[in-house]
């Protein structure tokens, strides 16, 4: 037990509780000690009925059973890996600028979910940060099943595939991939590639609740110095596993 829980302090502070409340959340569900009922995003509810929370429930909440729990437990995979991985990586020492951008995808994922019935937002808002990782790393090469191999900016579109062929839905994954686009295209892309205006900035109230630790922004189209270091360590060429080395189902 004292290694889950070294483990588990180990991981970056936003994607721990993110990690832990998409654990709990679908628990207390399972043991019915709160109706699932509850936990999903129905426009009525939340629009006419006041159940304002419907939209953070729905955010962490995941039906698991026999049908859906291969498809949770991939997802909470991919959760927890690529937010790590941006949150040491792009955004290392900047979490009110990380918890920003995870809030600017998870409103616009509401809306969506609003628009399109989507009752369930866990998928969309974890394949919107790995859209997000893969721009920031797109020449980077990583593994996938059977060792297939390509460049990080097609992973998503893999997924995409991979959890439709699992059970998942299309407009789910493909949602967050157009969420983690826009983030992705106002932040960085237009503003540094397109000598455009700044559209998104953190809010101040963010920088004095969640201070840098320290300044600096990492380029558009470049590996953040961290994961630069770590390819470099491995010997350089810009080869990257997936999953630190490991592919999904090892272990």
């Amino acid at each position: 037990m004292s290694d889950i829980g070294d483990w588990f302090r180990s991981i970056p502070a936003i994607t721990r509780y993110w990690f832990a409340a998409t654990v709990a959340v679908p628990l207390v569900g399972k043991l019915g000690l709160i109706s699932p009922a509850y936990f999903f995003l129905w426009p009525e509810a939340f629009l006419y009925r006041f159940q304002i929370w419907r939209p953070i429930t729905a955010t962490f909440y995941f039906p698991v059973g026999p049908g859906t729990g291969f498809l949770y437990l991939v997802n909470l995979y991919f959760l927890y890996q690529y937010s790590a991985r941006l949150e040491t990586g792009a955004f290392d020492g900047r979490p009110a600028d990380y918890l920003f951008m995870l809030l600017f995808n998870w409103i616009c994922i509401v809306i969506t979910g609003l628009a399109m019935d989507m009752q369930l937002l866990l998928i969309p808002l974890i394949m919107s940060v790995l859209y997000v990782w893969a721009q920031l790393n797109r020449d980077m090469i990583v593994s996938f099943w059977f060792g297939t191999r390509f460049k990080a900016c097609y992973l998503p579109w893999v997924i995409l595939g991979f959890n439709y062929i699992i059970g998942g839905s299309v407009i789910n994954e493909l949602i967050g991939n157009l969420v983690g686009h826009l983030y992705f295209f106002l932040m960085f892309r237009y503003p540094m590639d397109l000598g455009g205006r700044n559209f998104l900035s953190t809010p101040q109230f963010l920088y004095r609740w969640l201070p840098s630790r320290r300044g600096g922004v990492s380029g558009f189209g470049v590996p953040p110095a961290s994961m630069r270091r770590a390819a470099d360590q491995n010997g350089g060429g810009g080869r990257h596993n997936w999953g630190q080395g490991f592919r999904l189902g090892d272990q």
